[in-house]
């Protein structure tokens, strides 16, 4: 079972089941979600205020690099071709906010 914690402002689209993907930086002991895995969402972890959002199952892990200069590599480019719609997928309004770091993993539920 992976659990992942979501910031309060994507609690709500989360818990709908409107937000149905994360991308995550690598882990520094290498453990990621894997297709079929059982997924726990939650918001506010290792606080009071942890809440639990919903379960779900993994439908898909595709690694993604976004590199210095912005561009967008998919190892699944059938699927994730266009960065501004991964980027609003997974609750922003633009791809700024993905800028900031060079390596992601995307998980599909």
């Amino acid at each position: 079972m992976v659990a992942y914690n979501f910031q309060a402002r994507f609690a709500d689209a989360v818990e709908r089941g409107e937000k149905s993907q994360t991308i995550r930086a690598p882990r520094k002991d290498g453990r990621h979600a894997k297709v079929g895995d059982a997924l726990q969402l939650y918001t506010g972890m290792r606080t009071k205020q942890c809440r639990k959002l919903r379960d779900a199952k993994c439908h898909d892990v595709c690694p993604i690099l976004i590199d210095e200069n912005g561009r967008f590599w998919s190892f699944h480019p059938q699927e994730l071709h266009d960065l501004d719609y991964v980027a609003r997928a997974d609750g922003f309004a633009s791809v700024i906010l993905y800028l900031s770091n060079p390596a992601w993993r995307v998980t599909v539920f």
